[in-house]
């Protein structure tokens, strides 16, 4: 598998390798979520893929299969109040950063998915582009990180089955718009997002 070729070169070149990547950043509603995972690269998982690119089934299934395998795995969730406060970027990189150093074995080196570093792992990782596509461990914290997130939003919809966030996951859908016009804002969602911004302004000059 391409994933773990390219897994086991970096780990042949500098040791233990955390993958790293995240959840949510498009949303106007819910959390980001992000996660690092150190895999046993001696033990491959079948069927591990980028999260975008499988099923709800197949996602849940391998998050049991890699929390159970995985040597190592944290996950950090950064509420809508921090991002509205240091906005989506810093929240994400504070996200990756909270979730590597609570890893219990600390990497040679991080692979995160993007192109951005946070800065306390500067000096020992990598950014590769589209990278849960092209290394097993980011790939799996690609897994961890949306199944996560998809579970709070399920939690959140039976609160406000109104937002259909079962669906929608928080994502601007026309539906979600469409409910937010209708029922307004609630605490879920990320004030800071022009859509939400603009239903606030409106409001404030009723």
């Amino acid at each position: 598998m391409l994933l773990y070729k390219n897994e086991k070169r970096y780990a042949k070149e500098f040791g233990i390798i955390a993958g790293i990547d995240e959840a949510g950043r498009g949303p106007l509603a819910g959390p980001v979520v992000a996660a690092a995972v150190i895999l046993d690269i001696n033990k491959e998982i079948p069927g591990l893929n980028d999260s975008k690119k499988l099923s709800e089934k197949k996602r849940e299934k391998l998050y049991d299969i890699i929390t159970e395998e995985a040597i190592c795995w944290e996950v950090k969730v950064i509420s809508p109040e921090i991002i509205d406060k240091i906005n989506i970027l810093q929240a994400t990189l504070l996200g990756m950063e909270e979730a590597v150093l609570a890893l219990k074995i600390k990497p040679d080196l991080c692979l995160i998915d993007g192109n951005k570093i946070p800065m306390k792992l500067e000096n020992f990782s990598k950014a590769i582009v589209k990278g849960d596509a092209k290394i097993a461990s980011i790939a799996a914290a690609s897994i961890i990180a949306k199944v996560t997130r998809d579970r709070i939003m399920y939690k959140i919809h039976e609160q406000f089955p109104q937002y259909n966030f079962k669906q929608n996951k928080g994502y601007p859908t026309k539906e979600h718009i469409a409910a937010l016009d209708k029922f307004g804002i609630i605490d879920c969602h990320r004030r800071s997002y022009k859509p939400v911004q603009e239903l606030i302004f409106a409001g404030s000059n009723l």
